[in-house]
């Protein structure tokens, strides 16, 4: 089956480091999937410790060269592994200069997905450091993002996503690349309504929870029939959302989330609940935006 975002490219940055090559692994299979083109992307900034060596003289054009052929040698044993690993997928690589982040932001946006590595970085780290990315990107991209952890984790057998549902526009969107997603992969879709009860308790719990399940039956009616092939479960639990779909996850091909939920204010990168699982899932989160999204 080819998608709707079938020639659009899927987007992925390569790290200069071989053996990280989860990210690069999954773009490979997603874009075999879609029947999508490839596209590489290496962005080579300021200059680092990393490219010092006693040859090269530490004048500005001198460090631009190094960094441009490091970039290049960095492109090419991508190239090799992605024909290696997926002959029939169309393999193009692009050397940017600039900070990781704003390339890809701006790469993403012709792109029918980006794929991004993950190392788990604190919740400091990531939103404080020159090392994040995966943030920027996902709060500007108008399509899905897929953060991919180092090292592999272990699914379960048979395959199955996670998708979290909340009745917003962002959740309905991210239920509805779910279940393509779930469909390419050959994978069982668990959606999940978690009900964080309020702090100083509700009158009616029973109908809170009756509520949540009107909501979630809603929200995947009719996907069923447009993806027959996906088995579907569903259901409500109760606890925090984070802690919820984390758990959930552990041992899936991939946890769904839109970037924004219930609550969220425009200003706002992203949703608590998209930040959340994003430092603490162990499998590759699929963030989704709204339709029509624009930062």
């Amino acid at each position: 089956m080819t998608s709707p975002r079938g020639r659009r490219p899927v987007v992925v940055g390569v790290d200069a480091d071989p053996t990280k090559r989860m990210a690069l692994a999954w773009a490979v299979d997603e874009a075999a999937r879609r029947g999508s083109p490839l596209r590489l992307v290496h962005a080579q900034g300021v200059p680092t410790g990393g490219y010092r060596s006693r040859e090269v003289r530490p004048s500005w054009e001198e460090w631009n060269q190094a960094l441009h052929a490091e970039g290049e040698r960095v492109l090419g044993e991508a190239v090799t592994f992605a024909e290696s690993r997926r002959p029939g997928v169309e393999v193009s690589a692009l050397l940017a200069e600039g900070h990781p982040a704003w390339v890809l932001r701006e790469q993403a946006a012709d792109a029918g997905a980006v794929v991004l590595g993950s190392w788990h970085l604190s919740a400091t780290q990531e939103l404080f450091t020159s090392a994040s990315v995966a943030l920027p990107v996902i709060a500007h991209a108008r399509c899905p993002v897929i953060v991919v952890p180092e090292p592999e984790h272990f699914t379960q057998r048979p395959p199955y996503l996670v998708v979290g549902v909340d009745g917003s526009a962002h959740s309905a969107a991210a239920v509805d690349f779910a279940f393509e997603e779930a469909a390419l992969c050959g994978a069982a879709l668990r959606a999940i309504y978690v009900w964080h009860p309020p702090p100083l308790g509700t009158l009616d719990e029973h109908a809170a929870l009756g509520e949540c399940r009107r909501v979630l039956s809603e929200t995947v009616a009719g996907r069923t029939a447009t993806h027959p092939e996906v088995e579907l479960h569903h259901e409500v639990v109760t606890g925090h959302p984070v802690e919820v779909l984390t758990e959930a996850s552990a041992h899936a091909v991939g946890l769904v989330v839109g970037t924004r939920g219930r609550g969220g204010f425009a200003g706002m990168l992203l949703g608590s609940v998209s930040q959340g699982v994003l430092h603490h899932a162990r499998c590759p989160v699929l963030t989704v935006p709204r339709p029509g999204h624009v930062e």
